[in-house]
């Protein structure tokens, strides 16, 4: 069959990679694409929210499968768009309807969700324009460090830990008043701040059956020893050491089965990834957000680890038949170290020349494009997070130091990498 994957990051790329093994894939395709994923299938010149080009693109190329992988065309209806069309409703496609997808798109949304399925978090309240002088009162009176998140969708900058009560009043001012995060911030949730390690579980749900796939934790911090500004993921680790039988089996009583009921209880359709974010506080897991697909850079470590077909698993979830599929891992360590470029997550400049590029033709030693494009003759930088190392090994130690090894032998103007992934589990 043919299919079609949307998206241009290291997250597609890990995709295109793994669905390009399956006998079951005939024609693969990317939207847009990146100079990566052109080594898997052929990349396609259209905008992940260009609906009307996508569909007629998917008709004319006799697209049976489609896989979605950012966010933003979830949320704005993609899969609505699709199904509600008579000349696409056959296609399948793995994600989430808009209104299910607000689980990502709406911060309130996703409490409210967890708050009405008893399903663990920590305590908040929501505000708008209308209650503003509320909100300050509320932060006057709350403890410290306060949490505060624009509600919509901010390119993973929306989430601001204060450590005092006049800064989160300037943020809160500043958010709601001052559109610091355009609409996104036209309502905040101020939530009281989890303490613990994070880390991530993901399940693939069919509406009904689910079946859970390696948990990852990433590293958003710029700098060494997790410090310096938020970015979109720095690396990643999978599996994660603290995971446990123990642990393992109260994420999914608790968390897990509760949230796909929900999506049975509350009516919604959702067929596709289900990414929850956890804060583990003595062994108790708590929900921090949900996303509506699959993480990156979590992706570059978890799909690699992955033994089964992965055609396979994404058409039983297309046709309500998880229940069939038993998902079977790597149980050795995978690391991903990130190389981004000079000033991320600030400004940063395109179009750098990368030269020592390498093949995946070796399955311990992996290199997946996030942010590049080709030109006539050279691969070259076309955004923040450039490259994705992932190397397998026995040890996080010893599989970090392969990744960072891999990212060492390429190059590109202002290339830059954290040296410390995986860290505080390298002993």
């Amino acid at each position: 069959m043919n299919i079609l994957i949307i998206g241009s990051g290291g997250r597609e790329h890990s995709f295109a990679w793994k669905i390009k093994q399956s006998q079951l894939c005939d024609k693969l395709f990317i939207a847009p694409g990146n100079a990566g994923t052109a080594s898997c299938g052929s990349n396609i010149a259209i905008g992940i929210n260009d609906f009307e080009a996508l569909a007629k693109f998917s008709l004319k190329n006799e697209i049976k499968l489609i896989l979605v992988g950012p966010e933003e065309p979830l949320v704005k209806g993609i899969v609505d768009f699709f199904k509600n069309n008579e000349a696409t409703k056959n296609i399948k496609i793995i994600g989430p309807t808009a209104e299910a997808a607000q689980l990502e798109g709406s911060k309130a949304y996703s409490k409210n969700f967890m708050q009405r399925h008893n399903i663990p978090t920590a305590g908040y309240k929501e505000f708008t324009t209308s209650n503003f002088e509320e909100g300050m009162q509320y932060i006057q009176n709350h403890s410290l460090p306060i949490v505060l998140k624009a509600d919509g969708l901010a390119a993973g900058k929306g989430v601001l830990i204060c450590m005092s009560v006049e800064d989160a009043k300037v943020e809160f001012e500043l958010m709601l008043l001052q559109k610091k995060f355009g609409e996104a911030s036209s309502k905040v949730v101020i939530e009281e701040f989890l303490q613990g390690i994070e880390m991530s579980v993901f399940a693939l749900t069919d509406g009904k059956n689910y079946v859970l796939l390696p948990e990852a934790k990433d590293y958003k911090r710029i700098g060494e020893g997790d410090t310096g500004l938020n970015t979109g993921g720095m690396g990643a680790v999978s599996p994660v050491p603290i995971m446990n039988d123990v642990l393992k089996e109260s994420i999914i009583n608790k968390i897990v089965k509760p949230t796909i009921k929900g999506f049975e209880k509350d009516g919604l359709d959702y067929k596709g990834f289900v990414f929850i974010g956890l804060m583990i506080n003595n062994n108790e897991p708590f929900v921090i957000e949900y996303n509506c697909r699959m993480g990156d850079p979590e992706t570059e470590v978890i799909i690699p680890r992955i033994k089964n077909d992965f055609v396979e698993i994404l058409l039983a979830t297309a046709n309500e038949q998880l229940d069939t599929i038993k998902i079977e891992t790597d149980n050795r360590q995978a690391v991903a170290t990130v190389a981004v470029s000079a000033g991320y997550p600030s400004e940063y400049k395109k179009g750098e020349i990368i030269t020592g590029l390498m093949e995946n033709t070796n399955n311990d030693n992996l290199l997946f494009h996030a942010g590049t494009s080709q030109n006539e003759n050279d691969v070259i930088t076309n955004g923040g997070r450039v490259l994705v190392a992932v190397s397998f090994a026995k040890t996080v130690r010893e599989a970090a130091a392969n990744s960072g090894a891999t990212l060492q032998n390429l190059h590109f103007e202002g290339i830059y990498f954290r040296r410390d992934i995986g860290y505080e589990f390298a002993d």
